[in-house]
């Protein structure tokens, strides 16, 4: 009945209040205007059956009416979910209460249950249960869900804290490109207006020289577009007076100003003085200058810079990741929680697009951020949530990587007196031997030897007998590398990397298989009784192991939790290993394997490694499943070395 080019016209008439340029549809099919208004006649004449019209307005485009809501949505129920699309009619609870939240965000009414329910087709009971997972969410934002008899249901709150779960709600942040509006019925910004604005942000900041992220841009991008609807719709944001002199006092004012100024220009609207002061707390909350002299002397001031030792501090005693002298990471950390602050005192909330990235590819470097959130707290009262703890861990992971490259791969030097032919030989078989592990700086022959500068070399692998003593070690190895030559340099670099090795983390007495426990609280209190029976930790280790799950969840995905205690507790290092029989849900996620991590106290460990592994476990379905598998622990170290 439909053809995808129909379907697609159809899903953007459906998603927007406004005309639509017969351009901008025929751009979307990637087919000529002449087509697209083909199509349009084809489509309204099936839409007329069925309550609804495509109505041409001169100069502007094309808009979907429907006079007939019931038998409109009924076509829609009669189209399947391949023809259509699935979010035009909510399925799933989730589905449902993403709808929910829109709906009632979007209303300047009391919306009845009975009438929501029939827009869903779902039972009166059904949505009642949907509506108090909206309740929930809408709780987390300070909103209340009002109720009145014989009228309904209202979202009501602050303007800003509707607007912020607004922004979550309307635009589907999956795409990591661009900012589009989920399809529904209620959005009504087109894509262009969102581009109009995204480009009015970028002429500002760049004519005043403020240096910001993209996620930022497209978080203030977002925001002034709803503040857009919002205006029109009769509606503003409400701050005190004290607070709209404090913001223009800043220099982000005058560029809010002129922001408005153009998008003003742009809609047609006036943004009242408040909007503006809005939007200025958006480049104070989300600016990062541009890294001159007198710029970081401006924004960084010492109570900041004692909040950034104070933060490193607290890692260093706890993950000793001898990173704390990092001037790179002192300097970014002061310039992410100057306006963290502000985002904070402002109210304002920011969003991680990547924070499950950054949870399952650098569990380190996000423990590293969970510890700062908690020192963040412990020394200025201010609690920050799991997105910034997100951004913080960036910050900790780049340091952490840094390091890597300071401590960096082993580097030798080659001398060979064979010739250039067999020096090559012995430096190529070494590359692909030993990858990244190892950095061959070059060859020379022996008599070049000593005008070699050997600063920074850390052994020579020669084929030839080395009399003198160079201070630093030499690998006598054969001029055609063989087995043995490679293992006993792979052995000197082993040695020289004090690592404790991995597998003796692990112990048979402390792995549990294919146990039978049915809740997170049954699992972890199985495991600390053992540990306290043992002797191994005392009777304070599973509340912080509670303490450290309220700060943020420890199931990372793929079925695998790393739960561990908030400080460390015990004497050794150990992963206690416990898998089950069945998932069970672990903070709305599905767990299957549980790595209770126990560090040592005063550790020096280097745990990098650890945490590498048991990243791997997070992203690769097939390792966990053979670990699920496993059904001694002689199976489960297998899976390990493999």
């Amino acid at each position: 009945m439909l053809n995808s080019r129909m379907k697609n016209i159809l899903r953007e008439l459906y998603a927007v209040d406004q005309p639509i340029t017969g351009n901008y549809l025929a751009n979307l099919n990637q087919v000529t205007t002449r087509t697209t208004r083909e199509d349009i006649k084809n489509l309204d004449a099936i839409l007329n059956n069925h309550g609804a019209k495509i109505v041409p307005i001169i100069a502007k485009g094309y808009k979907l009416e429907i006079s007939d809501e019931k038998a409109f949505r009924k076509f829609l129920q009669s189209i399947s979910v391949e023809q259509i699309g699935q979010e035009y009619i909510p399925s799933t609870p989730e589905e449902r209460v993403a709808y929910l939240i829109r709906r009632l965000l979007l209303s300047n009414r009391y919306e009845k249950l009975d009438d929501l329910a029939d827009e869903l087709y779902i039972s009166k009971s059904t949505i009642q249960l949907d509506l108090k997972t909206v309740k929930q969410i809408f709780d987390e934002y300070g909103i209340v869900l009002k109720s009145k008899p014989n009228f309904g249901i209202k979202a009501s709150g602050s303007e800003i804290k509707l607007r912020f779960c607004l922004s979550e709600y309307l635009f589907d942040r999956n795409d990591d490109h661009t900012n589009t509006l989920v399809d529904t019925p209620f959005s009504s910004i087109s894509k262009e207006d969102i581009d109009q604005i995204h480009k009015i942000i970028l002429k500002q900041i760049q004519k005043h020289q403020i240096s910001m992220s993209d996620i930022a841009i497209n978080n203030l991008c977002i925001h002034i577009a709803i503040a857009y609807k919002r205006i029109v719709s009769g509606h503003h944001v409400v701050l005190v007076h004290s607070e709209i002199e404090e913001i223009k006092q800043q220099k982000e004012y005058q560029v809010a100003t002129e922001i408005a100024a153009d998008v003003e220009n742009y809609y047609h609207v006036k943004f009242p003085q408040q909007e503006i002061a809005y939007i200025a707390m958006h480049l104070l909350g989300t600016k990062l200058l541009s890294q001159t002299k007198s710029q970081v002397d401006h924004v960084i001031n010492d109570e900041i810079l004692h909040l950034v030792h104070f933060v490193l501090e607290k890692i260093e005693e706890q993950l000793e990741l001898g990173i704390q002298n990092d001037q790179e990471l002192i300097l970014g950390l002061s310039l992410h929680l100057k306006p963290a602050v502000n985002r904070i005192k402002f109210g304002m909330n920011i969003r991680n697009p990547m924070l499950q990235d950054i949870k399952n590819n650098y569990p380190l470097a996000y423990e590293a951020g969970i510890i700062a959130g908690i020192a963040v707290k412990e020394y200025t009262g201010i609690e920050m949530d799991e997105n910034e703890i997100g951004y913080l861990a960036l910050h900790f992971g780049a340091a952490i990587e840094r390091k890597k490259l300071q401590s960096g791969p082993k580097r030798c030097l080659v001398v060979c007196a064979s010739g250039l032919g067999t020096a090559q030989l012995i430096f190529y078989r070494l590359k692909s031997y030993f990858g990244h592990n190892l950095e061959v700086v070059g060859t020379t022959e022996y008599y070049k030897l000593k005008q070699m500068n050997l600063n920074g070399i850390d052994f020579i692998v020669s084929s030839i007998p080395i009399q003198e003593s160079f201070h630093i070690p030499v690998i006598e190895v054969n001029a055609v590398l063989k087995e043995q030559d490679l293992k006993s340099i792979e052995k000197f670099i082993v040695n020289q990397n004090t690592r404790q090795p991995i597998l003796s983390y692990f112990h048979k007495d402390l792995t549990f298989l294919k146990e039978k426990l049915d809740t997170q609280e049954r699992a972890l209190e199985f495991l600390s009784d053992f540990l306290l029976d043992k002797g191994l930790v005392d009777d304070t280790f599973l509340e912080a192991i509670y303490e450290r799950e309220k700060v943020a969840p420890t199931a990372f995905g793929n079925l695998v939790a790393i739960p561990h205690p908030i400080t460390p507790k015990t004497k050794k290092t150990f992963v206690v290993v416990c898998t089950l029989v069945k998932p069970i849900i672990w903070s709305e996620t599905p767990v299957q394997i549980i790595f209770l991590l126990c560090v040592k106290k005063d550790s020096q460990e280097d745990l990098q490694e650890m945490y590498d592994l048991l990243g791997k476990f997070i992203e690769n379905k097939a390792m966990v499943q053979n670990i699920l598998k496993a059904k001694t622990y002689e199976d489960f170290i297998h899976v390990i070395r493999e």
